[in-house]
């Protein structure tokens, strides 16, 4: 277009000098959007702390209403059924503004919601947080039935629509299928990977970002698009990369109420860097945000730290702040199947040398893990539609509920906190067996599925590559040809390993029988008491990372 004005050739030169605002860089931006969910989900009471009454529980909700109205930022707010029909929630909550905020369902189960689907309660409380009581794990697949009707028909009394995102710690298959069938639910989210903490185990499943589940597992992630729901699950609270996992117990997440995490500036700073800007394949996703029973008083300072970050970088166009059900909308329309993604570390907090990447296909999940110059692989689960959650039929009747997937390396259950197992690369030299060490590795995305990682040693480099159903290593210019990857555990740890037989590792857990196989390289026993021993074949080590 020829300028017929000086505003229009103004307009024109202001775009060119200033590209950071145009339209072409914010597209450049969401190539690999880095997504944030605000999510406050909210009870009406908290009958464990006698000092947390029902104003400060809705007080907490209106200061994190004011912050985030502060910096412009929308989110979402998920509801408890004993919230959802307090008159105050439902008062504050409609007057939100509908484009920037979602008010959605937060699925642990009161009372009143018992009660009120005809079933007997058997709380201590009004609100009893046990899984054999206050999740849907503890009832019955009719009775769960009954329980979601009577929710989803008086969220729409309420607000006038079926919820479109629901979440909690944990939710069974039958649930999620249940309400995506009947009321087209479009975004669920659950607990990070954890073991035990606060009764759930959630173990081996797809690292952050988002999954479409399983119909008969709404943990595990199908591998095809007939299996699954389509309904992404997204997995909550930003769990640390590097340190989460070697505590599979702790809590080291951006919750603002952990002072070592997401209550300190130097380690909110250093995630929240590192998500935005480190490279992530597809896309990279976190929840901020925090239920109410904290209180504001014990999470306003991590909060007030947190959102002008936040609120900056998207300014930056770093990140998308999304509500759940946008993301979730997203996800459908930019993937038939799960995808592969990754999060990777390449800088850690302060002056540790630690670097990762946790890489998830449909197929599986892996973690490499580097620290004071060797490479351990500390993770491998596999997936596998086939295998339903424990209670797709049956309930709980404890105060635990177990969801895993299919382990190959289990760095944390097979070893400790302090030395964490895993498959190490190493080399042999004048008969003895040593860690590879070197230098900083570095990673690059191709494609839709492809991670290479290089890293130099003081043995040449290796290339390492991850794709959806596979892992290749090759050495290169290798002046010590012998190297391997041996898996090392903690004595008198209980594995999974069953045996080794036709350059493959056969796997038996929790009754399913699955196996790793080794499509270049062989298998053996070494005598230096590793499980077993993959060797490469003229440099070069390939992994079949499914048994499908």
């Amino acid at each position: 277009m020829k300028p017929n004005s000086i505003l229009q050739y103004a307009a024109l030169i202001f775009t060119f000098l200033f590209p950071a605002i145009c339209p072409a860089q914010k597209k450049s931006a969401d190539k690999e959007p880095r997504i944030v969910n605000i999510v406050n989900f909210i009870r009406d009471i908290e009958p464990r702390e006698a000092h947390v009454t029902k104003d400060v529980l809705y007080q907490t909700v209106v200061k994190q209403i004011d912050l985030m109205n502060k910096y412009q930022l929308g989110g979402t707010f998920l509801l408890q059924y004993d919230a959802l029909i307090d008159p105050r929630y439902q008062e504050l909550l409609k007057t939100l503004d509908k484009s920037k905020f979602e008010i959605g369902a937060w699925w642990e189960l009161p009372q009143q919601l018992i009660e009120k689907a005809g079933i007997k309660w058997r709380g201590k409380y009004s609100w009893d947080w046990h899984s054999d009581i206050g999740f849907s794990v503890g009832y019955t697949p009719q009775e769960r039935e009954k329980i979601i009707d009577t929710y989803f028909a008086d969220f729409r009394n309420i607000f006038g629509h079926y919820p479109k995102s629901v979440a909690s710690w944990v939710i069974d298959g039958h649930s999620l299928a249940y309400m995506y069938d009947k009321y087209k639910i479009v975004a669920s989210a659950n607990c990070k990977d954890q073991v035990g903490t606060d009764g759930f185990t959630l173990w081996g499943g797809y690292w952050n970002q988002a999954y479409y589940p399983s119909r008969i597992n709404a943990y595990m992630p199908a591998q095809k698009a007939g299996k699954q729901l389509p309904v992404p699950v997204f997995r909550m609270l930003g769990s640390d990369p590097v340190r989460q996992y070697a505590d599979g117990r702790s809590v080291i997440t951006l919750e603002p109420v952990y002072p070592k995490a997401g209550g300190n500036e130097q380690w909110i700073n250093w995630f929240l860097q590192s998500f935005s800007s480190d490279p992530a394949l597809g896309f990279n996703y976190t929840q901020a945000g925090q239920e109410n029973s904290f209180t504001w008083e014990n999470m306003h300072k991590g909060l007030e730290i947190q959102m002008p970050i936040i609120a900056k970088l998207r300014q930056e166009a770093k990140v998308r702040v999304e509500t759940m059900s946008e993301s979730g909308e997203w996800f459908k329309k930019t993937y038939k199947v799960t995808p592969a993604t990754s999060f990777t570390v390449t800088k850690d907090l302060g002056d540790s040398d630690a670097q990762t990447i946790w890489y998830n296909s449909r197929y599986y999940r892996i973690n490499l893990f580097w620290k004071n110059g060797n490479m351990t692989i500390r993770d491998i689960h596999f997936f596998n539609e086939t295998i339903p959650d424990k209670y797709m039929k049956a309930v709980t009747t404890i105060n635990q509920s177990f969801f895993y997937t299919l382990p190959v390396v289990d760095g944390f259950n097979w070893g400790t906190t302090a030395n964490t197992a895993g498959l190490k690369l190493m080399t042999s030299a004048d008969g003895t067996d040593k860690p590879l060490n070197g230098g900083k590795a570095t990673f690059k995305n191709s494609g839709k599925d492809k991670v290479e990682i290089s890293w130099p040693t003081g043995n040449g480099n290796f290339s390492i590559i991850l794709r959806e159903k596979m892992m290749t290593i090759v050495g290169k210019g290798q002046q010590n040809s012998n190297w391997f990857l041996d898996l090392n555990v903690e004595a008198n740890a209980k594995t999974t390993v069953n045996n080794i037989e036709n350059n493959q590792v056969n796997y038996l857990f929790d009754g399913h029988s699955y196996q790793l196989n080794v499509t270049k390289g062989s298998l053996e026993k070494p005598a230096n008491g590793a499980i077993y021993r993959i060797k490469p074949e003229g440099q070069k080590l390939i992994l079949k990372m499914s048994d499908q």
